[in-house]
């Protein structure tokens, strides 16, 4: 759940909810408010300050203010330009709708970059390139668009397994040299919140590809890569934004793995295309030279 979400639920009292609402009008201008500064602004005191930050898990004012600052900031870039629960409109020409389209993608790609962080990528890197196998886990709809990941892994010679049948079972069978891969959007999901304890009790390295914000799994996650985190979980014409996301973060974690060994990989895929790839064209942009 976003911290923005979190301060709105109904546990606060009438004068922390008068801070509440100061801090989300105030927004980025927070950025330089003392304790002092926001109680005589909302005529209550400064340990009310205190009260909000320990109520939303927080150990002070710093720490909330730090999280609060980043998320109105993710919040408030990109997606300036579109709406990615509805991202057209009903009466949109067939070629608007598809200029549209274009902006949502190009949109997704830029806000799930900003969101990388480089020390979980060179962990996750790692993590893959040293598994003996790699099992990813998340609903069928998720799963659907790991297929090219697994197809270009196998083609470096990198074990990947896509979990959608007895994916209990896949779990409770993985161990420490196993790598899972946790796709899941709210973080909640019954699958990720089942097969998270079953890999954990077998020591297995855990990547969630999952929201922004607090969830089960980001927390219990040994790297977490945030899917752009911009649509309602249903009030929406489609899930291209998160589709998109997973499918750019799947491409990130390949590409890194095979740059590992570029060479090697590169010399090992060209030879297994050539031997199994059996297609022609009379495009001579497509012909091998």
């Amino acid at each position: 759940m976003l911290l923005t979400e979190k301060m709105k639920e109904d546990i606060f009292s009438p004068s922390e909810k008068a801070i509440i609402n100061y801090m989300l009008e105030q927004q980025e201008l927070m950025q330089d408010k003392t304790t002092k500064q926001i109680a005589e602004d909302t005529f209550t005191h400064p340990s009310t300050v205190i009260r909000i930050a320990k109520k939303l898990g927080y150990n002070g004012w710093i720490e909330l203010k730090d999280h609060f600052l980043k998320e109105v900031e993710y919040l408030n870039r990109h997606f300036t330009d579109v709406d990615a629960n509805f991202p057209f409109h009903e009466h949109d020409h067939l070629l608007n709708i598809a200029n549209k389209m274009a902006i949502l993608h190009q949109t997704t790609i830029k806000d799930t970059l900003s969101l990388l962080n480089y020390d979980d990528l060179q962990k996750a890197t790692s993590l893959l390139d040293q598994a003996e196998e790699i099992k990813i886990f998340g609903i069928n709809n998720n799963l659907i668009l790991c297929h090219d990941f697994k197809a270009h892994m196998n083609r470096i010679g990198k074990r990947v397994s896509i979990c959608s049948v007895d994916s209990e079972f896949e779990a409770a069978s993985s161990n420490s040299q196993t790598v899972a891969i946790l796709i899941s959007y709210s973080g909640e999901s019954l699958v990720s919140k089942n097969i998270l304890p079953l890999l954990q009790r077998r020591k297995t390295p855990i990547i969630a590809l999952t929201s922004i914000g607090d969830n089960t799994l980001s927390k219990h996650a040994d790297c977490v890569f945030h899917i752009t985190t911009r649509e309602k979980l249903y009030s929406k014409i489609g899930s291209f934004s998160t589709n998109n996301s997973i499918s750019f973060l799947l491409d990130v974690l390949y590409s890194c793995v095979f740059s590992k060994e570029y060479q090697q990989n590169l010399e090992y895929k060209i030879q297994i295309s050539e031997r199994y790839d059996h297609r022609k064209s009379t495009n001579k942009v497509m012909q091998e030279e």
